[in-house]
């Protein structure tokens, strides 16, 4: 298209310079030619009018047209030559012309203005007129064929005017058709070079699309698309290589899932299994406890006169290991029952769990002269009042019961708003003996104990009791180690979280807590 666009615009071109070269030759050049030489032949006749008068008349005046018409052929022969300076025939009949003017000049008209008297006119007979239009009419002979080749030159000029024309319609018309032709040739070429790859390449793509991952594209046709099917086969390959990452993927979640799932099944066989343990520990087990204790008692009562100090001291030793394994089967069931049986989610106000947790330590507090430091106000949050004010019985509690022999407890009791996280931060610091840091983790272990039941009473299980309640609660705690001079245990409480509805576990609790009083008093009465 380029090359036909190119060859076009060179030959239209040329067409078009050549047509206008002819067409100034013609106008520009032939016809003021044309118009140059009627002048000059108006000039040669007033020349030769004004001899004629001025030889019959012998009046000067009459020299006017003379003089006037040889100026006037001079300028006319001077535009002829610089028009028609390229056509040696016309060139030709100029010279002619002038060449005859000049002899009639010589001959005829220059001898007879001499002989001319001023003021004396002679007839025509005496002017030999005759003579000076005999050599007249040859001027006139080569008028007639300067007239003939300008006349022939100006047809000739017309006639290559129309043909360049012609010529120059039918070759434009011509590279309208060419252009045409080509236009029709690329489109084909387009559509078979391109436009059906590009078809194909579509078809592909919708194919892939539509989840035919495997299907590959192969395209042919020019570089520019080659490139594009080969960038759209390499995503092809990429999303297969994906998508079997995520089928694998999806493969390892699902058996995970059923893994989970199993799991599920199997933690809740093990819960159930823990509630029948529960209800052994409350009741099967703490039966033949009860009555080692009261067997012991009663044989201590009724052979008392026949046994010796020692004896009496195996039985004490009976009585007190078996008591101390009630105490430690129900510690181990409220430890249980944290977050299964009691779960309630209600707001709570810290103040009031507090008063009452200290209301419950009031005898502890009184004995050891304890001095408890709280804030003015406490925040309120969502959570199991239960829970919480055993919370807080354990710590309040801990604090007067580690306290240093040589000094009373000083308790001080602190709660802060965390901005970054919203939760609550909480701190129960004493002036006791202190936890050493290589413990501070063990203290949280179920039945964990630093000191012997001699000194320190209780079955170690306090601090597990309060971290699975603060964790219950969405919390966490902890021994800040970096205090001296006693213990600071701090947590945290989150302070969004929602209240639940109740539901049927309040009733198993209740129910639960009810079932706890009935066995203690059965206890109480064995005892």
């Amino acid at each position: 298209m380029v090359l036909l666009v190119v060859t076009g615009t060179v030959v239209g071109a040329r067409l078009l310079g050549t047509t206008a070269d002819v067409t100034d030759q013609l106008v520009d050049r032939l016809e003021p030619a044309r118009t140059q030489t009627y002048r000059l032949q108006a000039a040669l006749v007033n020349q030769e009018t004004g001899v004629r008068g001025y030889a019959i008349t012998a009046d000067r005046q009459f020299l006017d047209p003379y003089i006037k018409g040889k100026r006037d052929e001079a300028r006319a022969a001077a535009e002829l030559r610089e028009l028609i300076g390229d056509q040696p025939r016309l060139m030709a009949d100029l010279k002619a012309v002038q060449r005859q003017a000049a002899d009639w000049r010589r001959a005829y008209a220059e001898p007879l203005v001499a002989e001319v008297t001023p003021g004396k006119p002679r007839s025509v007979a005496e002017t030999n007129a005759g003579r000076g239009k005999e050599v007249f009419d040859e001027i006139r002979t080569v008028w007639a064929t300067q007239n003939a080749d300008l006349t022939r030159a100006v047809d000739d000029g017309k006639a290559e005017l129309e043909s360049s024309r012609t010529m120059r319609t039918v070759i434009l018309g011509a590279m309208v058709v060419v252009f045409l032709l080509a236009g029709m040739a690329l489109a084909f070429l387009v559509r078979a070079l391109v436009a059906r790859p590009l078809e194909a390449l579509r078809g592909s793509s919708r194919q892939v699309a539509r989840g035919d991952f495997d299907h590959v594209i192969t395209i042919d046709g020019p570089a520019d698309l080659r490139a594009v099917a080969a960038d759209v086969e390499g995503m092809r390959l990429q999303i297969v290589e994906e998508l079997g990452a995520s089928r694998r993927q999806r493969d390892a979640l699902t058996q995970q899932a059923a893994e989970l799932d199993a799991q599920a099944v199997e933690l809740r066989r093990s819960n159930a299994e823990l509630e029948q343990f529960a209800y052994v520990a409350s009741h099967d087990l703490q039966e033949p406890l009860r009555k080692v204790a009261s067997f012991c008692q009663l044989l201590e009562k009724r052979y008392g006169d026949t046994l010796d100090d020692r004896a009496k001291q195996y039985i004490d030793f009976a009585v007190d290991g078996a008591k101390r394994m009630q105490v430690l089967i129900n510690d181990l069931l409220t430890f249980s029952r944290v977050g299964r049986l009691n779960d309630a989610r209600v707001p709570v106000d810290l103040d009031q769990v507090l008063t009452k947790a200290l209301a419950n330590l009031d005898t502890s507090v009184r004995d050891t002269d304890a001095l408890i430091e709280r804030p003015e106000t406490l925040p309120e949050i969502v959570g199991d009042p239960t829970l919480l004010t055993m919370l807080w019985q354990n710590l309040v509690g801990n604090a007067i019961k580690f306290h240093d022999p040589e000094r009373a407890p000083r308790i001080r009791i602190t709660c802060e708003k965390d901005e970054s996280s919203g939760n609550w931060n909480l701190c129960v610091t004493d002036n006791g003996i202190g936890i050493p840091e290589e413990f501070a983790e063990k203290v949280f272990v179920i039945f964990q104990r630093l000191h012997g039941r001699d000194a320190y009473g209780g079955t170690g299980i306090g601090l597990a009791l309060c971290k699975k309640i603060v964790e219950h609660h969405g919390g966490h705690i902890w021994i800040d180690s970096g205090h001296t001079g006693g213990t600071r245990l701090c947590f945290t409480l989150p302070s969004d979280t929602e209240p639940e509805t109740a539901t049927d576990t309040d009733t198993d609790t209740d129910l639960d807590t009810a079932e706890n009083t009935a066995l203690r008093t059965e206890e109480e009465a064995l005892t």
